[in-house]
């Protein structure tokens, strides 16, 4: 799920002058973040990696952020926001049938991983690859984002099973829990060779469980 959003508006006052003149630079660094963990993970990515590439000074980078722990968490944060804006976009979009809703979000995803080249994945898939890498706060959030990531999902299986589209006897919390154990390793799939058949392939095997 790639992080695709426009830059941040320009702030105002008077611009910085570290090279980015028109974005804040707390959601600069956050932005590059999200980029970097996406392509290649927390061990990958150093604090000094983000700060060549945005051309921030480090005195600014430890103005809003402690250490990479606290960093790694506002961004974590900032893609989950992302990612639900983009889950409620298409599972809530009420123009389509609720399990055609499931089949666009997957279709924007694909598109997405074609776009970047297969080079970035789900940032929280990749963070919980790197379990070790970890400490217990981070791991706690990631689960938390898991959590609400199947509640969107759930809601829009309810509407599925209220529509007729699936069975009453459906289990909608169980079956979101066990999309999202399945998609992260379609992702991961997709990205190993480079095309989007692991994603449809996972798509079409759930939509067949869970009718």
């Amino acid at each position: 799920m790639q992080t695709s959003d426009s830059l941040p508006r320009r702030p105002r006052g008077r611009p910085a002058q570290h090279g980015q003149s028109y974005a804040d630079t707390r959601d600069l660094l956050i932005r590059r973040g999200m980029e970097l963990l996406t392509e290649q993970g927390i061990a990958a990515t150093s604090i000094e990696r983000v700060l060549q590439s945005t051309r921030i000074p480090k005195g600014s980078f430890y103005h809003y952020f402690a250490n990479k722990h606290d960093f790694t968490l506002a961004v974590m944060d900032a893609y989950h926001h992302y990612f639900c804006r983009k889950l409620t976009r298409h599972l809530g979009d009420a123009s389509l049938p609720p399990l055609a809703r499931l089949g666009a979000f997957v279709e924007s995803a694909c598109r997405g991983m074609t776009r970047y080249g297969f080079q970035r994945g789900c940032l929280v898939g990749n963070l919980g690859q790197e379990v070790v890498q970890l400490t217990p706060a981070l791991r706690l959030r990631l689960e938390q984002i898991l959590c609400d990531w199947e509640a969107l999902l759930a809601l829009c299986l309810e509407e599925a099973v209220a529509a007729g589209e699936l069975p009453p006897s459906c289990d909608c919390p169980a079956l979101a829990h066990q999309f999202w154990i399945g998609w992260e390793g379609a992702v991961l799939r997709a990205r190993l060779v480079g095309s989007t058949e692991p994603m449809l392939s996972f798509l079409n095997f759930f939509m067949m469980l869970a009718r």
